[in-house]
C-alpha cells in the first residue's frame, strides 16, 4: 500500500476512535479524509482506511459503495451535490441543478473540462427545511434559487473546499 493518512489526519482519525467503544463508527470519517487527501477512494485508499482501523476491508469497500458521497473515480476538485428530493423539488430543485449545469458548461455527473468542479445530483443532503439546497464538503447552501448559483460557483472558486459547521 502507498498511500498514507497526513499527521493531522491521523490525530483527527486518533481523536474519533477514542470517542467509540469500536472503530466501525470512524470508517465515514476516515473515508471523508482520505477522500480529501487522496481525491478519490481508490482500492488503495480503502485499504489505507481498513488497516489504519483494523477493519476488514470488505466492510470499509461496502460502506464507501454504499454512500454516494464518496468518490470511487476521480472527479473535479470540489464537487457540488444538489439535492432534487421531495421538498427541494416543491421548492426548485430542479431549476436550481439546472442553473447549476448551465454556468458550470456540464449536465449532472460531469466534471468540468478544467477539473475544478464536479456537479452531482443527490437524494437528500438532510436539509429540507430550507429547501432547495446544495451541500459542498461539510458546508451547506440553503434556501437557494437559480439567481444565487453563480454567487455560489464564485465562493466555490475562492474556496474549493469550505468547511461549514459540522455537529
Amino acid at each position: 500500500m502507498s498511500l498514507e493518512f497526513s499527521a493531522d489526519a491521523q490525530k483527527k482519525i486518533a481523536a474519533l476512535c477514542d470517542r467509540y467503544p469500536t472503530k466501525k463508527p470512524v470508517v465515514m470519517a476516515a473515508l471523508h479524509l482520505a477522500q480529501k487527501e487522496h481525491g478519490h477512494l481508490s482500492d488503495d485508499a480503502l485499504r489505507l482506511v481498513a488497516a489504519t482501523l483494523d477493519l476488514p476491508y470488505a466492510h470499509v469497500y461496502g460502506v464507501a459503495t454504499f454512500y454516494t458521497m464518496y468518490k470511487r473515480e476521480p472527479a473535479g476538485k470540489t464537487t457540488i451535490r444538489m439535492c432534487t428530493n421531495i421538498s427541494c423539488m416543491m421548492r426548485g430543485g430542479y431549476e436550481v441543478l439546472a442553473a447549476f449545469e448551465q454556468k458550470l458548461g456540464v449536465k449532472k455527473g460531469g466534471t468540468t473540462s478544467d477539473k475544478q468542479f464536479h456537479l452531482v445530483e443527490e437524494e437528500c443532503i438532510a436539509a429540507c427545511a430550507n429547501a432547495p439546497c446544495a451541500v459542498v464538503g461539510t458546508k451547506y447552501f440553503l434556501d437557494l434559487t437559480p439567481d444565487q448559483v453563480g454567487k455560489v460557483i464564485a465562493e466555490l472558486e475562492a474556496d474549493p473546499h469550505p468547511e461549514g459547521e459540522v455537529v
